[in-house]
């Protein structure tokens, strides 16, 4: 049984992340960068990952787009004769604006729910797509999440609800030891230690009998 090809171009947040989470599962993924010397230097982190050449992006199977939405269209422009299937990992580009850009190429998009540095971490990710992937990658990213099929718009919806909310409680938390004139230092472990923490925690039912208490109260008052 022929191996599928799996490569990655885009080595921000996002790339890392899934890389470092494929690491520790010794999965092999191919890494291209235009800078050769940037692509080797990535590398050198992941023990799983091997240099792509421009040449050898044609004799992929599949190509992870990990790229700022602006240079999505411009990649696979540049790249036209290949059977490749390019996926669009891109939050803000609809696949659909993609795919009637390229009609003759192999186009689709999985997109992450989430934060990237929470990837990195912790793994479990959440992957939305709105076409039906090949056996084989859906493979591999059971090693750094699920992946669910639905509308790629929901990502968008939840990414900037979430967004608004966090920054929403952060700004209130600032006013409140603003309010009670309470050190800096404080200030910023509660930000960036306490709260993250505490959500989690909500999240996974296991909130102590104080953080308990005060999510009972709230809820009484909504």
């Amino acid at each position: 049984m022929t191996k599928t090809k799996i490569g990655l171009a885009g080595i921000g947040k996002l790339g890392s992340a899934l890389m470092s989470q494929w690491a520790k599962h010794d999965i092999t993924i191919g890494v291209y960068h235009p800078n050769q010397a940037k692509a080797e230097s990535f590398i050198s982190y992941y023990p799983n990952g091997f240099l792509l050449k421009e040449t050898d992006i044609t004799q992929l199977d599949v190509m992870l787009l990990a790229l700022p939405a602006k240079r999505i269209i411009p990649f696979i422009q540049e790249r036209k004769d290949t059977d490749t299937l390019f996926i669009n990992m891109a939050t803000s580009l609809s696949t659909e604006e993609v795919r009637r850009e390229f009609p003759d190429k192999k186009i689709a998009g999985l997109k992450f729910m989430g934060h990237a540095a929470d990837l990195s971490e912790h793994g479990n990710g959440l992957f939305i797509t709105e076409q039906q992937l090949p056996a084989a990658l859906l493979n591999v990213f059971r090693y750094v999440g699920e992946v669910k099929n639905d509308d790629e718009d929901v990502v968008i919806k939840v990414n900037k609800m979430a967004t608004y909310q966090a920054i929403k409680a952060a700004v209130e938390i600032e006013k409140e030891f603003e309010r009670k004139h309470l050190p800096m230092e404080y200030k910023e472990r509660a930000l960036t230690s306490l709260a993250p923490e505490v959500i989690r925690s909500y999240s996974q039912g296991k909130l102590g009998h104080f953080g308990q208490e005060i999510a009972k109260e709230f809820k009484g008052k909504l």
